[in-house]
């Protein structure tokens, strides 16, 4: 039942959609997966970067540390998406820090292992180079937001960001859950705890979202938008 469960997850990947039934088999072989429970770390910086990942349920927090010992969220990773990738570059150690945000289902594969897949399956090359320059895409574009931006924008650009990755719309409202706290939030826009605080119940008062831990609702990403 376990290796049947790991293969419907990989089978659901966008990355792996439309291989072969063979090539899915060796995928399941050479893949294992695993249950981490919340705030758990999944790796380490300078540790040894020996595995990719992909993540089936729930969030993921990837972090680096600044030299003054506060902790930099740099990405948070989502359900269906894959992180630990620099690995497939042949990337010595790791650098940044991988952490649960919820209790969360992985898949891991070795490095190696996967390079040898990737030979065997030579369209997932490209798929491959496209995931990654998305991926610098949306690293780029947040240092613009950080550079460009006042606090503000950058905390409404970050919930535009997260309804559109990870909101339902019903109606005209968009629905995200669960949301993130505060300081999370805070950590991936730059800014303190009370400037996000300030912002979020400003928009709550004015009726252009509402919010609590377990979720955050849009009523008006158009009013959103125009406060960018």
């Amino acid at each position: 039942m376990a290796e049947m469960t790991k293969f419907w997850y990989l089978e659901n990947f966008n990355l792996f959609e439309g291989l072969k039934s063979e090539s899915m088999d060796e995928l399941n072989r050479i893949s294992s997966m695993q249950n981490i429970s919340k705030n758990q770390p999944v790796y380490f910086p300078n540790e040894p970067s020996n595995s990719i990942y992909f993540l089936k349920k729930g969030r993921v927090k990837l972090s680096r540390m600044s030299p003054g010992g506060k902790e930099m969220i740099i990405g948070l990773v989502n359900r269906g998406e894959v992180f630990g990738e620099l690995a497939y570059l042949d990337e010595g150690e790791r650098k940044d820090f991988a952490t649960t945000m919820d209790e969360v289902l992985v898949c891991a594969i070795n490095k190696d292992d996967f390079k040898q897949f990737v030979e065997q399956n030579p369209e997932l090359n490209l798929r491959l180079t496209k995931l990654m320059g998305l991926k610098l895409r949306k690293y780029s574009e947040r240092i613009e937001e950080l550079v460009f931006k006042d606090a503000e924008q950058r905390v409404i650009s970050f919930l535009l960001r997260l309804a559109g990755e990870n909101g339902k719309k019903v109606g005209d409202e968009i629905f995200v859950k669960p949301f993130l706290k505060h300081q999370d939030i805070a950590e991936l826009t730059a800014c303190s705890r009370q400037t996000v605080n300030s912002v979020l119940t400003d928009l709550r008062e004015k009726g252009v979202i509402n919010f609590d831990r377990k979720k955050l609702i849009i009523h008006n990403s158009e009013e959103l938008q125009k406060k960018l």
